[in-house]
């Protein structure tokens, strides 16, 4: 577990500047690795969101951050950003992060991102090459997929930090 850690913390940190260079589309099987990545963090992500008792959604460490029902809620409304980018449909999401406290809608909400950013994974690697903008930056599909991976497995720390501070077992340490 500690190599994959090691390997994870390294892909996470080197992502944005590999999507940002990423000019051409990228080798064939590109799109596969990230989705596989994608959908390991997102069952991390989803079991968080189901462990975390209804009690502490509105846990937060500190004042000047996110509660964990503002972090999930979050995450449920980057992913429709992104993918929404990546497929160039307009972003469907209705505000999540603003408009839902309660865990089931939480973890409903969070559930159909993931199953939203399906159709964006599920692009074929000779359109990973194609540019579209993001954050007022030229990037290519694959990029985008890349950035969006590395945003969930950024979260998935931070739902790890709220989990263990409630005295909670995060759903990846459970594996081992």
């Amino acid at each position: 577990m500690k190599k994959t850690s090691l390997v994870l913390i390294a892909l996470i940190a080197a992502a944005p500047a590999f999507a940002q260079g990423m000019k051409t589309a990228p080798a064939p099987g590109m799109v596969e690795t990230m989705k596989s990545s994608l959908n390991y963090v997102k069952d991390f992500i989803i079991k968080s969101a189901e462990q975390m008792p209804e009690a502490d959604y509105a846990f937060k460490p500190t004042p000047e951050v996110r509660s964990f029902g503002q972090l999930v809620a979050h995450v449920a409304d980057a992913n429709y950003f992104f993918c929404s980018t990546i497929v160039g449909e307009a972003n469907p999401s209705p505000g999540i992060e603003k408009s839902k406290t309660a865990k089931a809608d939480l973890v409903a909400a969070v559930k159909a991102s993931f199953e939203y950013c399906g159709r964006a994974y599920a692009i074929p690697d000779a359109d990973t090459g194609t540019k579209l903008k993001l954050f007022g930056q030229e990037f290519t599909r694959a990029g985008a997929l890349m950035i969006n991976t590395t945003h969930n497995w950024e979260h998935y720390g931070n739902i790890v930090t709220y989990l263990r501070l409630k005295g909670q077992v995060p759903p990846s340490s459970k594996q081992m």
